[in-house]
């Protein structure tokens, strides 16, 4: 019987594990997607959209597929299933291991305000800046809705819902996101400051050098941590020496 993996899904990272593990013999990949965005670019295997029900509806999940190793591969901001993962994966005994692309370093030139939480990016702002650039994602928006005061850019992959700011332009598009045309959307709107969370990677991190070239703060959302004792790795390749390090892929070949 093949080894089943369940990769909790949603990122670039999690698409190219996912289409590893697919092409190793012996292994059966399950993506599961949040389902929050419209159209989404699906990886190879099998796919399944939406909720558990919280970490008691993930655990039987893992138990009636017979699932033999999780990897939770979501956005570095999706905490709460993170840590409904790591309930679920100890409650049937199943390896779980996190995918985290590396956070972002602030280089020279750099004028970072770092905060814990989108509400507290909101009480920065109207010291900082009048003309927001908001890169912060359509979940949330509430935070800023009584910021009046402020005009704001927010980008996203889908069109935001209410509460959200009232003087606010919605662009909806997709990364990666290439350095000249940040520096011209920068210029074009005549951004004074960025909002940004801390998700790292190269997709969307040249918004942080046109805004140092700008000379215009940055606003940074830290990401929140890890569930305690979950191996962490780096890239997909980092996560399948881990998966071959727990003793789960130690007969297969290709890893």
């Amino acid at each position: 019987m093949p080894l089943h993996v369940l990769v909790l899904g949603g990122t670039t990272e999690a698409r190219r594990l996912a289409e590893s593990l697919d092409a190793t013999d012996g292994v059966r990949v399950t993506s599961s997607l949040a389902g929050r965005v419209a159209r989404p670019v699906l990886p190879p295997g099998g796919i399944r959209v939406g909720g558990f029900g919280g970490a008691a509806g993930m655990a039987e999940w893992l138990r009636v597929h017979h699932v033999d190793a999780v990897i939770d591969a979501t956005h570095p901001f999706a905490g709460t299933i993170s840590f409904n993962a790591a309930s679920a994966a100890a409650a049937v005994h199943v390896p779980l291991l996190a995918l985290r692309r590396p956070g972002w370093v602030p280089a020279e030139g750099d004028r970072w305000h770092i905060t814990d939480s989108l509400a507290g990016a909101a009480e920065l702002l109207p010291e900082l800046g009048s003309r927001v650039f908001l890169t912060t994602g359509r979940m949330g928006l509430a935070a800023f809705a009584a910021l009046e005061s402020l005009w704001f850019l927010m980008r996203s992959v889908d069109a935001p819902e209410a509460p959200h700011p009232a003087r606010m332009e919605v662009l909806l598009d997709r990364g990666p996101f290439s350095l000249e045309s940040e520096r011209e959307l920068i210029r074009l709107h005549r951004i004074d400051v960025l909002v940004t969370k801390d998700s790292g990677g190269e997709a969307t991190a040249p918004k942080l050098t046109a805004a140092r070239e700008a000379g215009i703060p940055v606003v940074v959302v830290a990401r929140p941590p890890v569930p305690p004792g979950v191996p962490v790795a780096g890239t997909p390749e980092e996560a399948l020496v881990l998966l071959r390090d727990l003793t789960l892929l130690r007969d297969l070949t290709g890893l």
